[in-house]
């Protein structure tokens, strides 16, 4: 299981079972898809989701809810990147959450556990070059572009972090 981690606005904690219809709303969102490959099929994350929580697989996957409400505001993992050697950080928002800082702050508390409590050398995150924000966000937290790389039918920029000091 993962270990809760807090920020000033976001409570980030290992998904649990009543969780299921709000992954679901996020994985099947076209916004939030537009730049992975477009909305999954909600009975294929019910499914998986299952398996997950029934098998206890929640090791490096919060869920991130909003301090003040407990509202659900989307999911951070550290997955294992294609590259078979980098630990990559992953993130989805609900729309309603974009814009407000809720992502930098989830994606830069899972980025220093990583590097302090994990002790990883190195987090890259992956994301394509065609989405803006991503980009920018990853830049603001003080990820470095590292390169591109054309994967899943277009270009991708790959960020890097490699120093365990506070980002």
């Amino acid at each position: 299981m993962s270990d809760a981690l807090e920020t000033l606005r976001c409570i980030l904690s290992a998904p649990e079972a009543n969780d299921i219809e709000q992954i679901v709303k996020l994985y099947t969102d076209a916004r939030v898809r537009e730049f992975l490959g477009g909305p999954a099929d909600a009975d294929t994350i019910r499914t998986q989701f299952r398996i997950i929580i029934d098998t206890g697989t929640t090791k490096n996957l919060w869920v991130v809810r909003c301090k003040a409400n407990r509202a659900f505001i989307g999911a951070v993992s550290l997955d294992p990147h294609h590259d078979g050697t980098d630990t990559e950080i992953s993130y989805q928002l609900l729309p309603k959450w974009w814009g407000e800082g809720y992502a930098q702050e989830a994606v830069q508390a899972v980025i220093n556990y990583a590097l302090k409590d994990l002790t990883l050398s190195r987090v890259i995150a992956e994301t394509q070059t065609a989405n803006v924000a991503s980009c920018r966000l990853l830049e603001h937290i003080g990820m470095h572009f590292e390169r591109h790389v054309e994967r899943f039918g277009a270009m991708q920029s790959i960020y890097t972090t490699t120093t365990r000091r506070q980002v």
